[in-house]
C-alpha cells in the first residue's frame, strides 16, 4: 500500500463514519472529504469543482426540477383519483398504491412521488383499520423500488452510467437498467402485496378518529387561580396519568429544570413541558387550568401575517411532516418567528425515538419530525409549501390544471425521449426541458433553483472527484485485489454477489448516491482483474446503491415515515431484510442472463 492510498483509505473511513454518525448533513461531510483531499493531494486543486459540471449532477438537477413542475401540475392527484378505488380490500389497495408509486418513482424523484402519495396512504390506512405504518412502509419501499427502472430514476444510476461514461467512453441508455430493475420491481411488490406488509411492525392502533402519531411534547402554562397553581408536581402528575400523559420538563423564570422533583410547588406563569395523546390535550387544559404556551404569546403578538389574513377566516389544527431536504431542517421555531411571518403556532412536537425536553419553541427540528400546527388552512397550507412539509390528515385535493397536466406530461416525456432514444445525451435533453418549463411557464421562475435539493447536488459534485482519485492512486485495484484473492478466490461469480451485498450494507446507512461514487471504482477494478465486462458489475453497484431497507436513515423515503408511521429504528429490518435477500435472489441471475460476463 501506497503513502497516497494509505491517506484515501483514511479519508474514505472518517468519511462513512461520519455518514453514519449522521451529526453533520450528507453535504457538509462530501465537502470535507472533498477539501481532505485537495489537502492532501490526492485531488489536484485544478479540478477540485470539475464535479459540479459532470453530467450526472446536471441531469439530477434539471430532474428535480422537471419532476416538481409535473408534482404541482396536479397531474398525480388526478392520476390516483382516477386508479385508486374507494372500496378495494387491504390487498388490493397495498398493491395498487406501490405499483402506482413505483411507475411514478421511474420518471419522478421519489422523494416527491413519496411526498404526493403519504396523505393517499394515510387515509387509506384510517379506512381499512390498519396502523399507518402498515401502509406508509410498502408504499415508501414501492418508490425505491422503482427509482431502480431507469436512468433517470434514482441519482446512483446516474452516478453509475457516469462511470461508464468514464470507463467505456458512452454512457448506459435510459432503459438499459429496466430489464434487472423492473424484474426486481416487480418481484418485490409482489412480495410487499402478499406478504410483506404484515410484517410491518403495529406501532399504534388503527381507526376511524384519524392519523394517530406518537406522544406530543407540548408546552402548556399554569394559569393564575387555575387548579394546578400551588399544586405539588407529584399531584399533578397523578392527574395526568389519568390522561395517559406525563410531565418531562419544567421551565420557570426562563430556567429549565430538566428532571424536576415531585415535591416542587407549582407557581402561576410556570411552563411545563407534557408529554401526552393528541386527543388528550384538550382535557387536560380545561381539567387542570392549564394554557398552551403558544397561544400565552398569541395573546400579546399579532402579527402582520394576522392583519393581511382577516380575523375571520377559521383557525384549524394540522399535522405536518418534516421531510428529509426540508428548509425546516436545523432550525427551530424561534428562529423561523412563525408567528410574526406566518401568523401559525407549533403548538407540539412529536419525534419518534427521541425525545426532547428543551424549550418548544427553541427545539431544532429533524426529518421525520410531526409538528401539530395551529393557524388558518391557507396560511398553513403556504408554510407547508415553502418549509418541505407533507399534510398528514385528509387534505382537499386541488382542481387540476388541466393545460399544466398536459404541459409538464409533454415535457417530461419529450426529455425522456430525447435521452431514451439517443437524439442528445441525458444532460442536455433534460436541460432542454427545464428550459421548455420556463419558456411556457409550466413552472414558476421563483420555483425553479427551489425545486432543486442542493445538498444532494453537492454532495455529487464533491464525491466525484475523490471517487475518480479512488482510481487514479491504485486504491480502488488494491480493493479489488483484496476481495478476489480473500474472499472470493477468484470467481466472478461470488465476487459478484458480495460486491452487491457489500453495496446493499453500505447503502443502508450512508447516502445512496454517496455510496454509488465510493463503489464505481472498486467495480471497475475488479472487472478489469478478472477481464470479464464491467457492465455487469456496475449494474450490481446501481442495484445494491438503491436498495436501502433496513434503516431508516439509508433512503430520503425511510426517513419520511419514521415520525408518521410511529416507527423505530429497528422496525425497518422485518420487512427490509427478507426483501433484500429477495433483491438479491432475483437481481444476480438477471444481471449474469442480461449483462453476461
Amino acid at each position: 500500500m501506497t503513502l497516497e492510498q494509505g491517506m484515501l483509505f483514511a479519508i474514505l473511513l472518517c468519511t462513512i463514519a461520519l455518514f453514519i454518525w449522521g451529526r453533520w448533513r450528507h453535504d457538509t461531510v462530501a465537502l470535507a472529504t472533498l477539501m481532505a483531499a485537495v489537502a492532501a493531494g490526492l485531488v489536484p486543486t485544478d479540478t477540485a469543482f470539475s464535479g459540479f459540471g459532470h453530467p450526472a449532477v446536471i441531469t439530477v438537477a434539471c430532474v428535480l426540477v422537471l419532476s416538481y413542475a409535473l408534482q404541482n401540475s396536479g397531474a398525480v392527484d388526478l392520476l390516483a383519483r382516477k386508479l385508486l378505488p374507494a372500496n378495494s380490500g387491504v390487498m388490493a389497495t397495498i398493491a395498487l398504491l406501490t405499483t402506482l408509486v413505483t411507475l411514478l418513482s421511474a420518471f419522478m424523484n421519489n422523494v416527491g412521488a413519496m411526498a404526493l402519495m403519504m396523505p393517499v396512504a394515510i387515509q387509506a390506512a384510517t379506512r381499512l383499520k390498519l396502523t399507518p405504518g402498515q401502509v406508509l412502509m410498502p408504499v415508501a419501499f414501492g418508490s425505491i423500488l422503482g427509482g431502480m427502472t431507469t436512468l433517470i430514476g434514482t441519482p446512483p444510476n446516474l452516478i453509475v452510467s457516469g462511470f461508464r461514461d468514464s470507463s467505456q467512453g458512452s454512457s448506459f441508455a435510459m432503459f438499459d437498467f429496466s430489464p434487472v430493475g423492473v424484474l426486481v420491481a416487480l418481484a418485490g411488490l409482489a412480495f410487499i402485496t402478499l406478504v410483506g406488509w404484515r410484517l410491518v411492525p403495529k406501532r399504534q392502533q388503527g381507526g376511524v378518529e384519524g392519523f394517530d402519531t406518537a406522544s406530543y411534547l407540548t408546552e402548556v402554562r399554569v394559569d393564575a387561580k387555575g387548579k394546578a397553581d400551588g399544586l405539588r408536581l407529584a399531584a399533578l402528575e397523578q392527574l395526568l396519568e389519568e390522561a395517559d400523559a406525563q410531565v418531562v420538563g419544567l421551565v420557570r423564570n426562563k430556567f429549565r429544570v430538566s428532571a424536576p422533583t415531585g415535591y416542587r410547588m407549582l407557581k402561576a406563569d410556570d411552563v411545563l413541558v407534557i408529554e401526552a395523546e393528541p386527543e388528550s390535550l384538550g382535557n387536560i387544559l380545561s381539567e387542570l387550568g392549564l394554557t398552551l404556551e403558544e397561544n400565552v404569546k398569541a395573546d400579546v403578538d399579532i402579527t402582520d401575517a394576522e392583519k393581511t389574513s382577516g380575523s375571520g377566516k377559521e383557525e384549524v389544527l394540522l399535522e405536518l411532516a418534516v421531510m428529509p431536504d426540508a428548509q425546516l431542517i436545523g432550525r427551530s421555531a424561534a428562529d423561523l418567528s412563525l408567528r410574526s411571518r406566518f401568523g401559525i403556532n407549533l403548538l407540539a412536537l412529536s419525534r419518534q425515538g427521541n425525545r426532547s425536553i428543551k424549550r418548544l419553541r427553541r427545539t431544532e427540528l429533524v426529518a421525520g419530525d410531526v409538528l401539530l400546527m395551529q393557524g388558518d388552512a391557507e396560511l398553513l397550507s403556504a408554510f407547508a409549501s415553502e418549509y418541505g412539509c407533507v399534510p398528514l390528515a385528509e387534505r382537499s385535493i386541488q382542481v387540476p390544471d388541466k393545460r399544466r397536466i398536459w404541459l409538464t406530461s409533454i415535457i417530461m416525456l419529450g426529455a425522456v425521449a430525447g435521452a431514451a432514444f439517443g437524439l442528445v445525451p441525458a444532460a442536455i435533453s433534460f436541460a432542454a426541458g427545464v428550459l421548455a418549463s420556463m419558456l411556457f411557464k409550466a413552472l414558476p421562475l421563483s420555483k425553479v433553483y427551489q425545486a432543486i435539493d442542493w445538498p444532494v447536488v453537492v454532495l455529487l459534485a464533491a464525491l466525484i472527484p475523490v471517487a475518480e482519485a479512488m482510481l487514479s492512486t491504485g486504491a480502488a485495484a488494491l480493493l479489488a485485489e483484496l476481495m478476489l484473492s480473500h474472499l472470493s478466490q477468484g470467481s466472478a461469480v461470488i465476487t459478484l454477489i458480495l460486491l452487491l451485498v457489500l453495496t446493499m450494507t453500505l447503502s443502508d446507512f450512508m447516502n445512496n448516491a454517496a455510496t454509488a461514487a465510493v463503489m464505481c471504482p472498486i467495480a471497475l477494478s475488479i472487472a478489469n482483474q478478472l477481464d470479464v465486462s464491467s457492465d455487469t458489475f456496475l449494474m450490481a453497484v446501481a442495484i445494491g446503491a438503491s436498495c436501502a431497507f433496513l434503516t431508516p436513515i439509508g433512503h430520503q423515503n425511510n426517513t419520511l415515515i419514521l415520525g408518521p408511521g410511529g416507527f423505530k429504528f429497528g422496525d425497518y429490518w422485518r420487512l427490509g431484510l427478507p426483501l433484500e435477500l429477495l433483491v438479491v435472489a432475483v437481481s444476480v441471475p438477471a444481471l449474469l442472463y442480461f449483462w453476461p460476463l
